[in-house]
């Protein structure tokens, strides 16, 4: 993976389910996007429960700060952001990664929530060119009931899956073993990659300048996503 680089670039942003639709019939009308910015391409979908660090994730992987944006306050992505991702990696093919609002913020307003759920379920359901879900899981909670209600409705419509636990840095190694074990029981087997935004904590000195200072498994899901992206 040396000398590997990726990007994340922000192509196109879309608030309304009549923006989805547009989107599959006229792609540059409609919606907020440059005209010709959205080539047909294999699209990885990003979905998780609000506060289960998706946007500093997504921010991880592209390497840069600020791409998406990062609040104190749970819920702020309210719309569906396409990312080109693009990497220099010999055989890459471009794919969109897709921001998808986060769920189950109950503080923001029951009218939100549904317009939200709306748009997350008719991108899932009419995406012709969805190829997998990503779905971001906290390593450092209980599996939730929304959680498992998004990865049940994703295997009713036959999408594939990549499980990530984030927030990984924040868990202890045995708690991190815990979680994924737990989770790869209720994945069927399936296990979710551990991940981080952050640098791990160093466990001893010697790591404060090693491994503790590296982000935890990011070409690993580049690696996911861009095979999942080729099967699409």
């Amino acid at each position: 993976m040396e000398n590997r680089q990726y990007t994340l670039s922000l192509q196109g942003t879309f608030y309304t389910l009549e923006q989805l639709r547009k989107l599959s019939l006229e792609p540059d009308s409609g919606a907020d996007v440059r005209p010709g910015a959205l080539p047909d391409l294999p699209q990885i979908a990003f979905a998780g429960r609000s506060n289960v660090g998706k946007s500093s994730l997504i921010n991880a992987l592209a390497g840069r700060k600020g791409l998406a944006k990062v609040s104190s306050t749970p819920g702020k992505t309210s719309s569906i952001n396409f990312y080109m991702a693009q990497s220099n990696a010999p055989g890459f093919n471009d794919f969109y990664l897709v921001d998808l609002p986060g769920y189950g913020y109950a503080k923001r307003s029951k009218a939100e929530r549904i317009k939200w759920d709306a748009l997350i379920n008719a991108y899932l359901q009419n995406s012709k060119r969805l190829a997998a879900l990503c779905v971001l899981l906290d390593c450092r909670l209980e599996p939730q009931d929304s959680d498992l209600n998004l990865i049940a409705f994703a295997r009713s419509i036959n999408l594939k899956l990549l499980p990530l636990l984030t927030k990984a840095d924040k868990c202890g190694s045995d708690a991190q073993a815990g979680r994924k074990l737990q989770w790869t029981k209720l994945l069927a087997g399936q296990s979710p990659l551990l991940t981080s935004a952050l640098p791990e904590k160093p466990r001893s000195p010697k790591e404060e300048y090693g491994q503790g200072k590296r982000r935890t498994n990011l070409d690993q899901v580049w690696e996911a996503m861009h095979g999942l992206a080729a099967q699409g």
